[in-house]
């Protein structure tokens, strides 16, 4: 049977492609990176320039010296903007039919796993290849009740595949069932080593099984030593891999991994890595591969349409005028977004974070870079009140500010009470308020030069990294799967929150240093 996979093709900023035009091809489109945002990667956006940027201060007659960061503007310009059209007829007959072609390409890769389960082999390799290929997310409860399966016949040894000696499938399996949530132990792996309690060198070129050891090293957890030392021994002996051994698509995976691995990659970004590397496989499953490319494009489809429409509200913000002190990246917003939830049932999720994101980044700036102290006192006292009176006593820049941040939380108000979920609404708001008093402490300490102590630092910084309230808000949009009971874990003793904050911070202040 002969496929053909119509791709979604789109355009670079700089060079505009006619849809019409569209091929039957299963090539996916090229960066719409340019080489000219090259030149701003060596600049750092936490560095605070010297250079002033100064407005008249009305009731006193003075020029008041603020500070500036000295953001570049956003490389992307209005190029979004054209996703926000709806589609003529001729792409939505195009997309309609590529719809179709995805629901019996899905029915026949759910056959596919319903026809495997007491193949417990085939059945691991299948799940693995669906999830690399980013499709997963149309067979969860499918998956979730294979996997539940294996860790039965896992844990009863039932199975003799699984008491073998592949490196490859031991690791397949070890991965697949802790990333499920399963407690498996990492002893399985003690019998690949030798009597010295080393790892046997004939493992050294079995270069699949090394790279399954390798991205399973990446699920260990404390006290999982023989993980730890199985890591050192996967990296060392695949970074000296000999590529003539091996076939091409190998070696790529390998090179990669030893970048990224799995277990610290996106979803969306490793499935289109994953995809023409599949593609290269001599054994690869036409099926699964031409829905893995249809379902890619149909969904990049939407995003980019939903990036449209954020693009124009922004837009519509006017912020390189209004606040051109600011950091100007909704793109890079959206895409951070997407990292969070891609599934399209959580377009609405996508549209409030980023929203929310956008005009934080801009608080941020506010408080970290141009606001007086004077100022930053009367915007943490107004977000505080919440109330559209509060805007009288504000400087003419936060005044525009403060009531984007208003009408945005209104919109989600309007847009939850329909719904029958009105309580959403101060979760989100009480985060946003207890970011600002974090953003203000700061601020207070640096118009005071006063240098806190490693506790006290730690204390408030958890808090500005926005990740408390950016897990908050990121359930405010998910409909029904989120309960009341989760915005309450999610505001209180959260250990997960915490580590995240943690991790968060300390990496973002390594690296401004």
């Amino acid at each position: 049977m002969s496929l053909q996979i119509s791709a979604i093709p789109s355009s670079p900023p700089d060079q505009e492609k006619s849809h019409a035009d569209e091929s039957q091809s299963a090539d996916f489109h090229p960066s719409i990176w340019r080489d000219d945002s090259l030149k701003y990667a060596s600049r750092s956006d936490s560095m605070v320039s010297a250079n002033p940027c100064s407005s008249p201060n009305k009731r006193t007659g003075h020029v008041i010296e603020r500070r500036s960061a000295g953001y570049h503007p956003s490389i992307w310009g209005d190029y979004f903007l054209k996703y926000a059209s709806p589609p003529n007829s001729m792409k939505f007959k195009f997309l309609g039919r590529v719809e179709e072609q995805i629901q019996e390409l899905k029915g026949e890769v759910r056959k596919m796993l319903t026809d495997v389960v007491d193949k417990p082999l085939q059945k691991l390799h299948l799940i693995d290849q669906i999830q690399r290929l980013g499709v997963d997310y149309h067979f969860e409860r499918e998956i979730e009740e294979q996997l539940e399966q294996i860790h039965k016949s896992y844990s009863q040894l039932d199975h003799e595949e699984f008491k073998g000696n592949d490196l490859h499938m031991v690791t397949l399996i070890f991965r697949l069932l802790r990333q499920q949530g399963y407690n498996v132990s990492s002893e399985v792996f003690n019998k690949f080593k030798d009597s010295k309690g080393n790892f046997q060198e004939s493992l050294i070129t079995n270069a699949r099984g090394l790279l399954g050891l390798y991205e399973a090293c990446h699920l260990r957890c404390h006290g999982d030593s023989i993980l730890d030392e199985a890591l050192l021994f996967a990296t060392t002996h695949l970074g000296s891999l000999d590529e003539s051994k091996v076939s091409t698509s190998l070696v790529k995976q390998v090179s990669h991994a030893l970048k990224q691995p799995l277990r610290k990659g996106l979803p969306r970004l490793e499935a289109r890595r994953y995809i023409p590397l599949y593609q290269e496989e001599p054994l690869h499953d036409k099926v699964l591969l031409a829905f893995a490319k249809l379902d890619f494009n149909l969904l990049q489809e939407q995003h980019q349409k939903e990036l449209g429409n954020i693009t124009r509200w922004w837009k519509d913000i006017d912020v390189p005028r209004k606040f051109p002190f600011a950091r100007d990246r909704i793109v890079e917003l959206f895409f951070w977004t997407s990292g969070v939830y891609f599934e399209p049932e959580f377009a609405m999720a996508r549209n409030i974070l980023t929203k929310v994101i956008s005009l934080t980044s801009i608080l941020d700036d506010i408080y970290d870079v141009y606001g007086t102290f004077e100022e930053l006192a009367l915007l943490t006292k107004a977000i505080q009140k919440w109330d559209v009176d509060a805007i009288d006593g504000l400087p003419k820049y936060m005044q525009a500010y403060y009531k984007e941040l208003l009408q945005l939380y209104e919109y989600i108000g309007n847009e939850f009470a329909k719904k029958g979920r009105s309580y959403r609404l101060a979760y989100a708001k009480e985060v946003m308020k207890k970011l600002a008093i974090a953003y203000f402490q700061e601020a207070k300490w640096f118009h005071t030069n006063y240098i806190p102590t490693l506790e006290e630092y730690m204390t408030l910084q958890v808090i500005t990294t926005g990740y408390g309230m950016l897990a908050t808000t990121s359930l405010v949009g998910m409909g029904d799967v989120v309960t009341k009971h989760a915005f309450d874990w999610s505001v209180g003793d959260c250990k997960i929150v915490k580590a995240a904050q943690t991790i968060c911070r300390l990496m973002d202040d390594i690296s401004s240093h």
